[in-house]
């Protein structure tokens, strides 16, 4: 592989929408049975994501093939994201804007390659917050995710259970840039 031409989207075009849920149905297969992972659910929060302040996607390429993406937007005191935690959040985590990485996903045959954290980087490196937050799923991956995550700077700060049909999540935070 060679290193992935990264494309920013602050706005979401109809090409750059299709991409990321083709990217998603694959980087997601094993799961699309579900109904938290289905494509339908995850292009209904593609949208509403997208409308959201401070919307940011990154879609990397490898020789022309979208290879993976990741996206997300501004949050702040107040927002969902932080009234949905289990435990009260500590508000010095929350009084500034926070980047909130709402998808990463690398498909198949680019896993383990970095493509996932170059394209991760590109995305949080580029945001004007100082901190960046995402929830994983603990049990992704046997718990590889989570483990990745933490060797990326990430903290656990909460837990989270985001609705009904979602499996229970780590919230984690760390700077945007390390």
């Amino acid at each position: 592989m060679t290193e992935p031409d990264l494309h920013h989207f602050t706005e979401l075009t109809p090409l750059a929408r299709q991409t990321l849920i083709d990217l998603y149905a694959d980087v997601r297969a094993p799961l699309l049975h579900l109904p938290n992972y289905a494509v339908t659910t995850f292009a209904e929060r593609l949208d509403r994501h997208s409308g959201e302040p401070g919307f940011e996607a990154v879609i990397g390429y490898d020789e022309n093939e979208p290879i993976g993406y990741a996206y997300g937007n501004t949050i702040f005191s107040g927002d969902r994201w932080w009234t949905r935690m289990s435990k009260p959040i500590a508000p010095e985590l929350t009084a500034d804007p926070v980047f909130a990485l709402k998808e990463l996903g690398v498909r198949p045959p680019w896993r383990g390659t970095g493509a996932a954290r170059r394209i991760h980087e590109e995305l949080a490196g580029n945001r004007p917050e100082e901190r960046i937050t995402l929830m994983v799923n603990p049990a992704a991956g046997d718990g590889k995710v989570l483990a990745l995550y933490e060797s990326w700077g990430y903290s656990a700060v909460n837990e989270v259970q985001p609705n009904p049909d979602a499996p229970p999540l780590v919230a984690m935070i760390r700077k945007c840039v390390v």
